[in-house]
C-alpha cells in the first residue's frame, strides 16, 4: 500500500518526503528536480506500541510502516506529456492514495511556476491534468465496451451506460471520487485505477509563523476540502526539516514547544496517510518482541494472522484477543485474564484497531 506525494514543482514535496522518510530525496529550487519517484518506508508513530513495550519489556520493538512515494512536480499539459507528464502520471497510478501538497506560504526566494501564491488555483491545475488523463482512460474503455456490447453481451451494455455517464462527469471537471456508483460500477472503476478516484489528503505547506494556527490560504483550502469530504492538514515543512536535523528527542520537543505545538507535523501526516490508505494496527506482545502489524480495515482474524505467516491463516483455529485499553488498564496479560477480559474469537471475527492478539493454529 503506497501513498504518493503530488503537487506542482517547488511546493515542498521532496522536503516533506525527506522529513517523513530516512530516504533522502534531492530538494532544490527549480522544476523537475525530482524525476524518478523516491520511495521510503515510514514508521507510523503509535503511543500504544510504546506503552505495550513499557508493560512487557521485550527484547525487541517493531513499529508499523507505511510506504510513501515522492512523485515529481506536475505542470499544465502533463496529461499530454508536458514536463515528463506521462511518466509522472504513471507513477501516481501505481499509488493507492494521494497527499496533495499545496504551497500556502510567501517567499520571493522560492520560485513558483505560476508566478503567484494561490493554492486553490494550483489544486485546480493538478486536478485538470488528472481528470484529462482519466477521461482518456475512460474513453478507451468505453470504445472497447461498445464493441463488446454489439455482440449482445449484457455486462458490456451496462458498462457502456456507466462509462458514458462517467465521461460526462469528468467533462464537467469533477473528480471521480465524487461519482455515485453501485457495487458493479465500483468494481469497474477499481479495475481502471483512475487517478481522481484515489482518496486524497490536502497538505498545506505554511511558513513557520503559521505552523500552529495556519493562515488565510489554509482556511480557503479547508473550506474546499470540506466540500469534497477530504482531509486537510497544515504544517511548516521547512521548519519540520529543521526539527528533523536535531539529534535528541528532548531538543525536538523543546523546538515544538517554542512553536506552541504538541506533536511534530510529520507525525500527523504519517498517521493521516495511514488512515487514508484505510489501514489499521493490531499488536502481538511477548518477551521476545512487541510488534505492530499493519492490516486493512475489516480484516478477519485469519486474514490478520496471515500477515504474520500464511501458515497462521491456513491453519487458523482461534485468536486470543485483548483490547489495548484493557491491557493498558490491567498492566499485564495475566492480570487481564484474571479480570476475565481476554476474549477467544473465531474465523468470523473482524479485527479491531489496537487489538493485542495471540493466534492458535495447526501447521
Amino acid at each position: 500500500m503506497k501513498c504518493g506525494i503530488v503537487g506542482l514543482p517547488n511546493v515542498g514535496k521532496s522536503t516533506l518526503f525527506n522529513c517523513l522518510s530516512s530516504a533522502k530525496a534531492q530538494a532544490a529550487n527549480y522544476p523537475f528536480c525530482t524525476i524518478e519517484p523516491n520511495v521510503g518506508q515510514v514508521t507510523v508513530p503509535d503511543y500504544r506500541l510504546e506503552r505495550l513495550a513499557q508493560l512487557v519489556n521485550p527484547q525487541k520493538i517493531q513499529a508499523a510502516n507505511v510506504e510513501i512515494v515522492d512523485i515529481a512536480g506536475l505542470v499544465r499539459g502533463a496529461s499530454t506529456g508536458e514536463g515528463l507528464g506521462n511518466q509522472f502520471l504513471g507513477n501516481i497510478r501505481e499509488t493507492n492514495a494521494i497527499i496533495h501538497v499545496l504551497r500556502c506560504f510567501e517567499n520571493e526566494n522560492i520560485t513558483h511556476v505560476e508566478g503567484s501564491i494561490d493554492p486553490l488555483r494550483d489544486k485546480e491545475t493538478i486536478d485538470i491534468e488528472l481528470q484529462l488523463k482519466d477521461l482518456e482512460t475512460v474513453e478507451k474503455r468505453l470504445e472497447k465496451a461498445k464493441k463488446m456490447a454489439k455482440s449482445g453481451e449484457k455486462e458490456a451494455k451496462l458498462n457502456v451506460e456507466t462509462l458514458e455517464r462517467l465521461c460526462a462527469f469528468l467533462m464537467e471537471s469533477k473528480n471521480v471520487r465524487g461519482f455515485d456508483r453501485n457495487d458493479r460500477e465500483g468494481k469497474l472503476l477499481k479495475e481502471m485505477q483512475l487517478l481522481t478516484d484515489k482518496p486524497v489528503l490536502y497538505l498545506c505547506n505554511v511558513e513557520e509563523g503559521a505552523a500552529r494556527e495556519g493562515n488565510n490560504h489554509v482556511e480557503r483550502v479547508r473550506l474546499m476540502a470540506a466540500k469534497e469530504n477530504a482531509g486537510c492538514l497544515h504544517i511548516a515543512v521547512s521548519t519540520e526539516s529543521d526539527i528533523a536535523e536535531l539529534e535528541t528527542y528532548e531538543e525536538k520537543q523543546l523546538f515544538l514547544e517554542e512553536l506552541g505545538l504538541k506533536d511534530a507535523g510529520v507525525n500527523r501526516v504519517i498517521r493521516a496517510a495511514y488512515n487514508l490508505l484505510q489501514l489499521q494496527t493490531y499488536f502481538t506482545a511477548g518477551a521476545k518482541e512487541v510488534r505492530a502489524w499493519t492490516i486493512r480495515r475489516d480484516f478477519t482474524a485469519p486474514q490478520a494472522a496471515g500477515v504474520i505467516h500464511t501458515d497462521f491463516e491456513n491453519g487458523f483455529i482461534r485468536a486470543e484477543v485483548i483490547s489495548f485499553s484493557d491491557y493498558d488498564q490491567y498492566g499485564s496479560e495475566n492480570a487481564v485474564k484474571e479480570a476475565g477480559k481476554m476474549r477467544v474469537e473465531g474465523k468470523e471475527y473482524i479485527v479491531q484497531d489496537g487489538d493485542v492478539m495471540h493466534f492458535r493454529f495447526n501447521v
